[in-house]
C-alpha cells in the first residue's frame, strides 16, 4: 500500500554546520512530490532522513510503509545479471517461483524483456537506470525515494525515463518523493513541488500545486507561468528592471 510521509520540525546539523531547519512536509499516500533547490540546499539530506539512512538533529520523521531509494548512480552489482540485480530487491526467503515471476514482471514493465541475463556492463546507462527502478519497485515499497535518478543520462533517455516513471507511478499508485534540480522534470512528474531556499540552513520557502492532470504534455502552455514562477523563486529569470545595469 502507498505510504504517507510526514516531517515535523525537522532540522539537521553536521557538527557546527546547519543544513536543514524547521522542515514541515506531509506527503499523501499515492502523491508525487518533487523537491527543488539549488546545490547544497539539503535536498539529498532530506531524502536520506526519510529513508532512515540518517536521523534528524531535531524533529520527527514518520512514514507508514517501507521506503525504497534510487540514486543518480544505478549502483548495480557488476557481477550479477540484470535479473539477479532486480531479485536482490526482494525480501529474503521469497519463494523461488514468486521471485522469478516478480522479477520478470518488473523487467517487462520497465522495457527490459529479453535482457534478463545481461550484465550491467553490457547495457546502456538508460537500461541500467531502468534496472535500478525495477529493483526498487519489485519490493512494492510504500514510498519511492528518488535522488536525481536521471541526471546522468543523455537528454533523450532522460525524457523516456521520466515518461516511464510517470506511467509506472500512475499504474501502481506508489507514493513518490523526487529530489531534482530540473524544473521541467518536476513540472512533468509532480502533483506538488516543494522549494528549498538557500542560507546557512535551508528551509521550505514555497509549496506549489501543479494543477494540470498527468500525464502532461511537455509543451503545455498552461505550465509556462508556473515554470517562470519557480525560476524566480530559485533566483533565476528576474525581470530586466530587477537587474543591475552592466558597467
Amino acid at each position: 500500500m502507498p505510504a504517507t510521509v510526514s516531517l515535523r520540525g525537522v532540522s539537521r546539523t553536521f557538527g557546527q554546520r546547519p543544513v536543514l531547519t524547521s522542515i514541515d512536509l506531509h506527503v499523501e499516500a499515492g502523491e508525487t512530490v518533487a523537491v527543488l533547490g539549488p546545490s547544497g540546499s539539503g535536498k539529498s539530506t532530506l531524502l536520506r532522513l526519510v529513508a532512515g539512512l540518517d536521523t534528524p538533529t531535531e524533529g520527527t520523521v514518520s512514514l507508514d510503509g517501507s521506503p525504497a531509494l534510487v540514486f543518480q548512480d544505478p549502483r548495480l552489482m557488476s557481477w550479477r545479471s540484470l535479473a539477479s540485480n532486480v531479485a536482490f530487491g526482494l525480501p529474503k526467503g521469497t519463494p523461488r517461483a514468486v521471485r522469478a515471476r516478480e522479477v520478470k514482471r518488473w523487467l517487462d514493465i520497465v522495457g527490459l524483456d529479453g535482457f534478463e541475463r545481461h550484465r550491467p556492463s553490457e547495457v546502456s546507462g538508460g537500461m541500467a537506470g531502468r534496472t535500478a527502478l525495477a529493483r526498487a519497485l519489485v519490493r512494492q515499497p510504500g514510498v519511492l525515494l528518488l535522488d536525481e535518478p536521471f541526471a546522468a543520462l543523455d537528454a533523450l533517455t532522460r525524457l523516456r525515463m521520466q515518461d516511464l516513471l510517470d506511467e509506472v507511478q500512475r499504474a501502481a499508485g506508489t507514493t513518490v518523493l523526487l529530489v531534482t534540480h530540473d524544473i521541467d522534470e518536476a513540472l512533468q512528474l509532480a502533483d506538488r513541488i516543494v522549494v528549498l531556499g538557500t542560507g546557512p540552513a535551508a528551509t521550505i520557502t514555497a509549496t506549489v500545486e501543479v494543477p494540470t492532470p498527468r500525464p502532461r504534455a511537455r509543451d503545455d502552455l498552461d505550465l509556462l507561468p508556473l515554470r517562470a514562477d519557480l525560476l524566480r523563486r530559485l533566483g533565476v529569470g528576474r525581470s530586466a528592471s530587477d537587474k543591475e545595469p552592466l558597467r
